[in-house]
């Protein structure tokens, strides 16, 4: 199969051939159609995320795909060969990722693709929903009639944050800039224009100073800070997928609030709770089936070849919409 390889951190990556995949009893083997990339390869790639566990030479990156069921472990019970699948299946801990014609999978990982997606709006999904899924639904708990801040909310966990918290039948607010409004208000978000408005200003306009039941932090940083201020007192939760670095908690603590963080990897990385993952894109996809959710993907195609050409786009694009590859035809 032909496959994308990193052999030394901050190298580019190379097309090459590679023997396809054995799978074990318990995985199924996917012919990937496509993948989705993310600011966290490049990463990995510049050697900055020790905890990816990335193992060279000959690694192949990738965590999202879609793809097809061409075999099944004969301890599989709940997938079948012919059926489409998306998931985050792989490209840290050893495991070998998504850049490649074919992957091995642990079945726990994945879910059957909603006839309502492409396979290229399928493989963007997976690394950002189940993050969005696990901020809102798990960590936030949001509730109907909640009062819930997205903090980034034209971006690509954010985006689907508004639709999943819409769907729970909350209040939904985002921030962005004037020129993301109209896209905010597309989600079902209010917009909140973050470059114009002091966060006291619009907690005191759209909470009456009360605070938000749960904010949803995706950016980190003075926003993250900011977030400890703005949220209710007592019931209030701040979840944040970029909690990196020292923050001062005082503000959070004064106002008896609680904290989470998301770290989606996990289960790939460490085999706990995977099932939990799959769980989660189920769910995702019943919000796909019913209208609910739709994610935003690139109209452009990278091929595997083009791969570089992908992940510089990916870095200086200014409007919304994932990045997908293009790894072979369904």
């Amino acid at each position: 199969m032909k496959a994308l390889i990193l052999n030394q951190f901050n190298t580019p990556f190379e097309l090459t051939d590679l023997p396809k995949p054995q799978i074990s009893s318990q995985q199924v083997l996917i012919k990937v159609v496509a993948s989705g990339i993310n600011p966290i390869d490049l990463q990995i790639r510049a050697g900055m995320v020790p905890f990816a566990q990335v193992k060279l030479p000959n690694a192949v990156l990738g965590t999202d795909m879609s793809g097809i069921i061409t075999a099944v472990g004969k301890d599989v019970i709940n997938f079948h060969v012919g059926e489409a699948v998306f998931g985050m299946a792989g490209g840290v801990a050893g495991i070998q990722g998504t850049l490649a014609e074919y992957v091995a999978a642990d079945p726990a990982l994945l879910a059957k693709k909603p006839d309502q997606l492409s396979f290229k709006e399928a493989a963007s999904l997976p690394l950002y929903a189940i993050t969005a899924w696990e901020a809102i639904v798990e960590r936030g708990a949001v509730r109907k009639r909640d009062s819930v801040l997205i903090q980034g909310g034209a971006g690509g966990v954010g985006h689907l944050a508004i639709q999943i918290a819409q769907a729970r039948g909350a209040e939904v607010f985002a921030t962005g800039t004037s020129k993301q409004a109209d896209v905010i208000r597309e989600f079902g978000a209010w917009p909140v224009d973050f470059e114009s408005q002091s966060v006291q200003d619009y907690v005191n306009e759209l909470t009456g100073d009360l605070g938000f039941d749960m904010i949803l932090d995706t950016v980190g940083g003075d926003v993250l800070e900011a977030s400890f201020g703005a949220v209710k007192r007592y019931t209030g939760r701040v979840v944040s997928v970029s909690g990196w670095g020292a923050h001062s908690l005082t503000s959070l603590s004064f106002r008896g609030a609680s904290f989470s963080g998301i770290f989606a990897l996990y289960p790939l990385i460490s085999g706990v709770g995977r099932a939990r993952q799959g769980k989660i894109l189920a769910d995702v996809a019943m919000l796909v089936s019913t209208g609910k959710l739709c994610p935003t993907v690139s109209d452009l195609d990278f091929p595997l070849e083009a791969i570089e050409e992908a992940y510089r786009y990916q870095e200086v694009k200014t409007e919304l919409g994932k990045v997908t590859v293009s790894v072979s035809n369904p």
